[in-house]
């Protein structure tokens, strides 16, 4: 395996990337969009999600594709990001064709950022014309850490972000992850400089610092302070090139977790509504059993890394509620 050439979901042939945010509000929102219409899956293992049109993502829904994933701050006032983003695709002339009507299919998901500091007295919810604006900005290239869904996140101890990794099979197909880190969980190893996700790390794309040594995983269980429920949530997007369908993709999805829980201690808590989608675009059919498998394996290895990248690309600003990890080590 080998990382792509911009080490970005978007070496995924066929998709792109837009973010929009609001530097005051610290917020924003992260949208991938398919070149056409792909086969989208999702799954959930935070106790606290907030999700939109999910539920057409199983296996034995009507609609098998979709145009649109959405990724969103906000909590419950994020979700109108999708509606501002399939109000783009409307105009682009794209959607589920029904008769001679076309309606986008955007699903998404939101995290909680509504107490980072951010001036959030708004008098109009303000994530629908930024959902717009992130599908205006979509392209093959886009920056990481404080930007678009990752521009109000948090974890226990540093700034969350916005974080993307890929890799690249033997047998060619290409597989890539989009996160917002927002995690209840630590990114880092006991308040070391050290990633939970350093074992799997490539050409120092966090810093290079390895993992620590004597490191007792159980220390990150200790009780948190002051917890309320859905403040949180990790919400990531896993896209191939390989030609899957819906239930392939949902055991990809689930497959995915697995880097969740190796790059966030502790994960999948009551607290967050930890989610991954995944979205295949079919460009490369699939040539052997176990290559499902491996696929999944290649998620989960690419959302740990973006988990960390995300961390590690975040930048301060005013207001700011936690340390960034380079404002810590450099």
């Amino acid at each position: 395996m080998k990382v792509g050439p911009r080490n970005l979901i978007t070496d995924v042939e066929g998709v792109k990337v837009g973010n929009a945010q609001d530097d005051k509000l610290k917020s924003g929102c992260t949208v991938l969009v398919g070149d056409e219409q792909f086969t989208a899956a999702v799954h959930v293992m935070g106790g606290a999600p907030g999700t939109r049109e999910t539920d057409l993502l199983a296996p034995d829904r009507l609609v098998q594709q979709v145009d649109a994933l959405v990724l969103s701050g906000g909590s419950g006032f994020g979700l109108d990001s999708g509606s501002g983003v399939a109000d783009g695709l409307r105009r682009m002339g794209r959607g589920f064709a029904i008769g001679d009507a076309k309606v986008p299919v955007v699903p998404g998901a939101i995290l909680f950022d509504l107490l980072n500091g951010g001036d959030k007295n708004w008098t109009e919810n303000p994530y629908k014309p930024l959902g717009e604006a992130a599908l205006k900005d979509a392209s093959d290239d886009f920056a990481l850490g404080t930007v678009g869904a990752g521009t109000g996140a948090t974890t226990r101890e540093l700034k969350g972000g916005l974080g993307s990794a890929s890799i690249v099979l033997e047998n060619g197909i290409t597989v890539g992850a989009l996160v917002a880190v927002n995690a209840i969980g630590s990114v880092i190893q006991q308040e070391q400089k050290h990633f939970w996700a350093a074992p799997f790390e490539v050409d120092g794309e966090f810093g290079g610092n390895g993992p620590a040594t004597n490191v007792d995983p159980f220390q990150n269980l200790t009780p948190y302070e002051n917890l309320t429920s859905g403040t949180n949530t990790t919400i990531a997007i896993i896209a191939t090139d390989a030609d899957l369908t819906q239930a392939e993709a949902t055991r990809v999805a689930v497959a995915a977790h697995d880097g969740m829980a190796r790059a966030i201690v502790p994960s999948h808590t009551p607290y967050d509504g930890d989610l991954v989608f995944v979205a295949a675009t079919g460009k490369r059919p699939l040539t052997d059993k176990n290559d499902v498998m491996q696929l999944g394996h290649a998620a989960a290895n690419c959302l740990s890394r973006a988990i960390a990248r995300g961390v590690y690309e975040a930048t301060a600003a005013a207001g700011d509620t936690l340390p960034t990890w380079r404002d810590n080590w450099g």
